[in-house]
């Protein structure tokens, strides 16, 4: 496993962050790690990268126990915090040189020719970084954090600020290091789950309410009901669809009706049986899913 998390508590004071988080992330796995604001993700992060002591549990990356002096276990590890510190008054290049220096890098200026070329930041090299887009600036923090080559990358909003074309970049270059790299990044932009996540892992007021892959919880929570959306040619009566079998309710929707079934009572057969029977023709039959903002919505109130 390149990133195991068991037993992680985290106190500030008498307030408890973090409650007994445990998960692990396969390599090569780019997971979304989600929650609302305060839920504990910076603290995680935090932890996960050796920045911050948990008072209970262990986390090991790459099969070493990160603590504060591993400086071994924290090679491994590329992090591009929320806030993105950085030099403003220096080059983008020389940034990055004095970034290699520190690592100790071997071959510093290859280095970080190759990380400029991979990061998209040719068009901006000579510039200084205070003088850079807010897009342009994430890719100056993600070429820092890939300049030791790490395994695993911890990425805390990565594309936040940034305008929809800068968010699509950084989405596409996530994507191009997470084929190489295990990836675990937070974000509040459910679409950025969906375009580039495996798996999401949720957590709600320091405690893990949900890890499954993005697919599975697109499909949504258990519930009591399913919804159907249909429309036909010419008007229908309610109250005959809503005598078909298994369903509980009709409702108007735009040009057609909601049609709310029990759980696991397909009633698509009876619908087009109806429309027969009654010379209706449908133009639109659809089964309502919840989205995966709705999903997030019901885990973590």
């Amino acid at each position: 496993m390149s990133i195991t998390v068991s037993g992680i508590t985290r106190y500030y004071g008498t307030q408890k962050a973090l409650d007994n988080v445990s998960f692990e992330i396969p390599s090569g796995q780019i997971v979304g790690f989600l929650g609302p604001n305060g839920a504990g993700k910076s603290t995680m992060m935090k932890i996960i990268t050796g920045f911050l002591p948990p008072t209970e549990g262990n986390v090991n990356v790459c099969g070493l126990h990160i603590n504060g002096n591993n400086l071994e276990a924290r090679r491994k590890i590329g992090y591009l915090p929320e806030n993105n510190p950085l030099y403003l008054d220096m080059y983008v290049t020389e940034y990055l040189l004095f970034v290699a220096e520190i690592y100790k890098l071997d071959n510093k200026r290859k280095r970080v020719e190759e990380i400029i070329e991979t990061t998209g930041l040719i068009p901006e090299r000579h510039k200084k970084i205070g003088a850079l887009s807010k897009g342009y600036r994430q890719r100056v923090g993600l070429a820092q954090a890939l300049l030791p080559d790490p395994e695993v990358l911890i990425l805390d909003e990565p594309t936040s600020g940034l305008d929809p074309n800068q968010i699509v970049e950084v989405r596409n270059l996530i994507v191009k290091l997470g084929e190489q790299k295990t990836v675990l990044l937070s974000t509040h932009i459910m679409q950025e789950v969906q375009a580039i996540c495996e798996r999401v892992i949720i957590i709600n007021k320091g405690v893990l309410v949900a890890d499954e892959s993005a697919e599975n919880l697109e499909k949504g929570i258990q519930r009591s009901t399913a919804n159907i959306f249909i429309e036909f040619d010419k008007p229908a009566a309610p109250e005959k669809i809503n005598a078909i079998t298994g369903v509980v309710g009709v409702a108007p929707k735009g040009n057609g009706w909601l049609v709310t079934a029990k759980a696991g009572k397909d009633v698509r057969p009876d619908l087009f049986r109806f429309a027969v029977e009654n010379d209706l023709i449908i133009l639109t039959l659809t089964i309502e899913r919840e989205s995966l903002e709705e999903v997030f919505q019901s885990l973590t109130v």
